[in-house]
């Protein structure tokens, strides 16, 4: 079992930067932020990029990988997106890994005056999205005409450290996003689905990870579960986040994903019960 922390952009790197390097100091395999341009309950307060936020935490680490989760296409653009991607995965040194999901956050589109598009349409521009960043990524002098993307001569050299190009962890939860992820994905990420304790959240979890065994059939990829997705915060004791790590592992999810507690509203938790969890619960699974 891997894991992974999600640090949200909601400081000034002045007081957020320390997260990062403790997050590398702790032994989190990888460590994430938010991609939106504002988000839920916190649109009123602080914010801050996520390119931005990830080029400085590359800079401050040196293991640990780092990554978006979730970048959406909500209001990032391929063509432009890629040149920034390109740029984080060398500035990392290839620890760059691009977590990227349909983008159904109500707040994003309506920022810039768009119309929330409905699901079946989010997964379409997702599959665009992925397929052209793949592209994009891969190969110099792209074109393409899709139905939410355009792109004409669009020159993508260096390329990425890593290649053939960084990895995509790809977000998804119904059967065409799942073979969204299948394709173009080196991992998959689910939040579960929407329920109403927890027993209810991990039957669903059992459920897309089987849904998952049948898509993928005899292939492999690292399958990351964010645990903070169930009604119980998974910081809230060590004794659930043990129990959490087990449940997920016996689903066969290769990561876990946690967030660094906050002091109030969505995360609240004690940074006590993350490093204890650091110290008791990690080296079980090293």
């Amino acid at each position: 079992m891997r894991f992974g922390i999600v640090i949200l952009p909601d400081q000034p790197w002045s007081q957020g930067g320390d997260r990062w390097r403790r997050a590398e100091s702790y032994g989190f395999d990888h460590a994430w932020t938010y991609d939106h341009l504002a988000w839920r309950t916190l649109a009123d307060g602080p914010w801050y990029d996520a390119v931005s936020t990830l080029t400085a935490a590359a800079l401050t680490t040196s293991r640990i990988r780092l990554g978006t989760l979730v970048a959406n296409p909500n209001f990032r653009h391929p063509v432009t997106f890629s040149r920034q991607l390109m740029g984080l995965d060398d500035i990392s040194g290839g620890r760059f890994t691009l977590g990227v999901g349909a983008g159904a956050s109500a707040l994003d589109p309506t920022i810039l005056g768009d119309t929330p598009l409905a699901p079946r349409q989010l997964v379409s521009r997702l599959g665009e999205f992925v397929e052209l960043l793949d592209k994009l990524l891969t190969t110099d002098h792209v074109s393409y005409d899709g139905e939410y993307f355009r792109a004409v001569d669009a020159r993508t050299l260096p390329g990425c450290a890593q290649r053939p190009r960084l990895p995509f962890v790809v977000a998804a939860n119904g059967p065409r996003s799942m073979r969204v992820a299948a394709r173009f994905g080196k991992g998959w990420v689910t939040t579960g689905p929407k329920a109403e304790d927890a027993e209810g959240w991990w039957q669903g979890v059992a459920e897309l990870a089987k849904r998952m065994d049948d898509i993928l059939d005899e292939s492999t990829m690292d399958r990351h579960l964010s645990l903070d997705a169930c009604p119980v915060f998974s910081l809230s004791s060590v004794d659930y986040f043990a129990e959490a790590t087990g449940r997920a592992a016996e689903l066969g999810f290769t990561d876990v994903i946690t967030h660094w507690p906050r002091e109030s509203d969505w995360y609240a938790g004690s940074v006590d019960v993350l490093e204890e969890v650091v110290t008791s619960v990690m080296p079980r699974y090293r």
